[in-house]
């Protein structure tokens, strides 16, 4: 390679963002995660955990009635499904979308392949994954096959281990993408388990937003 094209190719990869640490402060937040919204295994975004004491409600239904929401059935566009949420109807979504954090109101309920990437980056405990869960060609690296029982282990990031001032609970928390006329998708803390559940039900919500790579 000549001196030339030496340094050309130098500069391009001087231009190649660093990925965050897993846990770290990042857009009013903490970084969770790459996606990738074409399913290719290139990031287009980062993905922004909010913090737990503002951005958490354990105790808010997906919908107060058990019936179809148009445009809410993408597993990786969370800030299309929320939108189309952001109503009294949908309580879940509209404590997110309500959300001004670190300066930012781009805050949205994240679609079951966001959400999964949260676990498996996050995961806040010891507890033996569910192995029939885990496929995401929306995660960076992809991922085309199920969770193993010990992978993903246990979050690297303290703060979000069980007991630390960001982690999950080890619980179910709603995705904004809807199953059916009745039910919609989110995820188990403890297991990982992706599992689907009657919309009128309470239960945990945590809002992401997204910083394009």
């Amino acid at each position: 390679m000549s001196g030339a094209l030496q340094a050309v190719f130098q500069n391009q990869r001087s231009f190649i963002p660093a990925v965050p640490v897993v846990g770290s402060a990042l857009g009013g937040g903490f970084f969770a995660g790459q996606i990738s919204t074409a399913g290719n295994g290139t990031a287009d975004y980062n993905l922004v955990i909010g913090p737990k004491a503002s951005a958490q409600n354990g105790a808010k239904q997906w919908k107060t009635v058990d019936t179809s929401t148009t445009g809410t059935s993408s597993v990786i566009d969370g800030p299309t499904n929320s939108s189309n949420m952001n109503n009294v109807l949908h309580p879940a979504a509209l404590f997110c979308e309500g959300l001004t954090i670190g300066g930012f109101s781009d805050w949205y309920m994240p679609a079951k392949n966001e959400l999964e990437v949260c676990y498996y980056n996050l995961k806040p405990s010891t507890t033996t994954n569910n192995t029939n869960a885990g496929i995401n060609t929306n995660a960076v690296p992809s991922r085309g096959s199920k969770y193993t029982s010990g992978t993903p282990a246990q979050t690297s990031a303290t703060a979000f281990k069980t007991g630390g001032t960001e982690a999950f609970g080890t619980s179910f928390y709603w995705s904004s993408t809807e199953y059916n006329a009745v039910n919609a998708w989110g995820q188990y803390f403890d297991d990982g388990n992706q599992y689907y559940t009657t919309k009128s039900y309470t239960r945990s919500v945590r809002a992401v937003r997204r910083v394009a790579v």
